[in-house]
């Protein structure tokens, strides 16, 4: 797993793993204090987790985050810091995970049919609410 570290102001602004850097039973990519929360695992045959739910819980929170996983296919990762400049570029393939927390981020698909998971915390208003290009 990496960081990639804001150069303003030291925080997160996203993290990624490999599916070939997932070797423990537990990897978190998320801090405990992030709105949107990952792992990496690996699970063998004799790991049962009991049936369980998830208690009510009122969470108050501003802001969006983000995570992508790469089923099939490559993408282009440009990561973007808190004032907008360019930070790094990160090519994504199969099995590849990226959490975002803040900052800007672009995306390009590089092989066609590319399949990969979005996911957001919510709820989603729609571009003009949630969104600025820079």
């Amino acid at each position: 797993m990496k960081k990639i570290i804001s150069k303003i102001n030291k925080k997160v602004i996203c993290t990624y793993i490999f599916k070939d850097q997932i070797k423990d039973y537990r990897t978190d990519l998320s801090d405990k204090k992030e709105l949107l929360q990952g792992s990496a695992r690996v699970l063998n045959s004799e790991i049962f987790i009991k049936p369980h739910k998830h208690l009510p819980l009122k969470r108050n929170t501003t802001g969006t985050q983000e995570a992508w996983v790469v089923i099939e296919g490559k993408v282009l990762a440009t990561l973007y810091d808190i004032d907008d400049t360019f930070l790094e570029e990160i090519e994504l393939t199969s099995g590849s995970c990226m959490v975002f927390y803040r900052g800007a981020h672009s995306l390009k698909v590089i092989d066609n049919n590319t399949i990969f998971y979005e996911f957001k915390n919510g709820p989603y208003l729609g571009f003009n609410n949630d969104k600025s290009n820079i």
